[in-house]
């Protein structure tokens, strides 16, 4: 799905490689993990049920929630090849950096943005969890006693622009900038793509969206995620523009195209 959009990320590593993010439909499937009662999520969190394993979605309640959905970011978006020296340590130093980073986003000490929310998917670690030994330990967290794992995340974003991604036009130079916001670090486990979870999530963020009064909604995709493109047209983004071809190559990455959704037109 997702957008490689991030938020005064640090640069990969030469080890790691860029991915690309899928999704589209939700249903969890059956995964494989140790044991772990489980119980319903504080916050009222929204549910999806399949198989037994309950998505729950909300904002992040805890700094350790917020670190595992970090670490989630680096296992999706970053590739390395299991003989690469250094590559845990690599993983780590961009978590690190990372949660920082989104910490202080979220706390308001970053200039240009008003507020930014993590909004995550989680599921309770249980014995429902079949053959993701890696995800369950590197994306793990407890809350009140319970472990649960984060497989899919996002940020909502209310600024006017993101760093080093095309702005958005709307709303019009003399009109109100703060009701415009950005999607970015989409990204859900490789375990659960393209089951649903992504929009689930995109969905999840646009009534959040809609409470702190945002009438234009962007996020911004890879011109070759078509997997993401299909997703974010699924909840209704609709093509604004797209970012040339020398700034892609100045940046290292592939090219983004810039994705709107009219929020007025969204059904309550």
């Amino acid at each position: 799905m997702a957008t490689a959009s991030r938020l005064l990320a640090p640069a990969p590593p030469p080890a790691a490689r860029p991915r690309c993010l899928p999704s589209n439909r939700v249903a969890v499937p059956r995964l494989r993990c140790r044991a772990s009662a489980a119980t319903s999520p504080a916050g009222g969190a929204a549910l999806l049920e399949r198989d037994g394993a309950a998505v729950a979605l909300r904002e992040f309640v805890t700094l350790d929630e917020l670190r595992a959905a970090v670490r989630l970011r680096v296992r999706t978006f970053y590739e390395y090849a299991i003989e690469s020296v250094g590559a845990e340590d690599q993983k780590r130093a961009l978590a690190d950096r990372e949660f920082e980073a989104l910490q202080d986003r979220i706390s308001g000490k970053m200039i240009n943005f008003q507020r930014v929310s993590c909004i995550n998917g989680t599921v309770p670690l249980s014995s429902s969890l079949m053959a993701a030994e890696e995800l369950c330990s590197m994306c793990k967290f407890v809350e009140d006693g319970e472990e649960r794992v984060v497989v899919g995340s996002l940020d909502l974003n209310q600024c006017p622009w993101l760093p080093d991604e095309l702005t958005g036009m709307r709303p019009g130079v003399n009109e109100d900038s703060q009701t415009r916001a950005y999607l970015s670090n989409v990204c859900v486990a490789k375990e659960l793509q393209n089951k649903g979870l992504g929009y689930a999530l995109v969905d999840k963020s646009k009534k959040l969206a809609r409470e702190w009064g945002i009438t234009d909604l962007y996020v911004h995709v890879a011109i070759d995620n078509i997997a993401g493109q299909k997703l974010y047209k699924k909840s209704g983004f609709v093509y604004e523009g797209e970012e040339p071809a020398w700034r892609a190559r100045f940046l290292g990455r592939p090219r983004r195209l810039l994705l709107w959704l009219d929020m007025n037109k969204e059904p309550l």
